[in-house]
């Protein structure tokens, strides 16, 4: 739609970032599937671990669904379930427990009152519109020669990139939660903890990636407003 910018050699900045993205894609998804392939020896599935956790810990009324897709597992806070891919929900390897417990994690944290959690679900909204609209304001903004319309694209944006780093705490403390939870609930063995850590240190990273290329979006976005002032 604007090729001019999008041709914009500020572009190489992002460069960095997206090779480590797809690094993370391909860590986590080579570590899950893995480790999907190797099957605990007490042979709880991904269901019997969410469940067991969330009534252990007073969360009853909190169920536990069957999603589509791979990877697709997650906390849904607004409706409070947790909802796990067939390979998670129905397997009962290390990465499939140990998936079931990092969600189980977000429901904790939830229950809890985690407050980066409420942080990130309270500026969930604004984030989401302004990694969609920030462009627009800020080409706009140069086009029409409205410096305050696209300082305006750069705030919207600057949220975004606040969503992505309040998600790392987040998504540490949930598989923080779920590795102490397997083992204290006695779900893996000894010889199991390394593996489960590694599936969830690999699904971190992901995170981390998506900061990176935040940071250097927004970079960007500062940039291409500065010149062309």
């Amino acid at each position: 739609m604007f090729p001019f910018f999008m041709y914009d050699h500020t572009i190489f900045i992002l460069i960095p970032a997206m090779i480590f993205a797809l690094y993370a894609q391909g860590k986590v998804k080579s570590a899950f599937n893995q480790y999907l392939r190797v099957q605990t020896r007490k042979g709880y599935r991904g269901y019997d671990v969410a469940r067991a956790i969330l009534d252990k810990n007073g969360l009853r009324d909190v169920p536990v669904e069957l999603v589509n897709g791979q990877l697709s597992d997650h906390y849904d806070p607004r409706s409070k379930k947790v909802r796990l891919s067939s390979e998670v929900y129905n397997g009962s390897s290390i990465a499939s427990i140990s998936v079931a417990a990092h969600e189980v994690g977000h429901a904790l944290q939830h229950a809890h009152g985690y407050a980066p959690l409420a942080l990130r679900s309270a500026i969930l909204p604004i984030s989401s519109f302004g990694s969609r609209a920030a462009w627009f304001f800020v080409i706009g903004g140069i086009i029409l020669g409205a410096p305050g319309l696209a300082d305006l694209g750069i705030l919207l944006f600057g949220a975004a990139v606040a969503f992505t780093a309040i998600t790392l705490p987040v998504e540490f403390n949930a598989s923080s939660r779920a590795m102490r939870l397997l083992d204290e609930f006695g779900f893996i063995t000894q010889e199991e903890y390394k593996p489960a850590k590694k599936v969830l240190n690999a699904a971190a990273l992901t995170y981390v990636a998506a900061m990176a290329t935040a940071v250097a979006q927004l970079i960007r976005l500062i940039m291409i407003r500065n010149r062309r002032r």
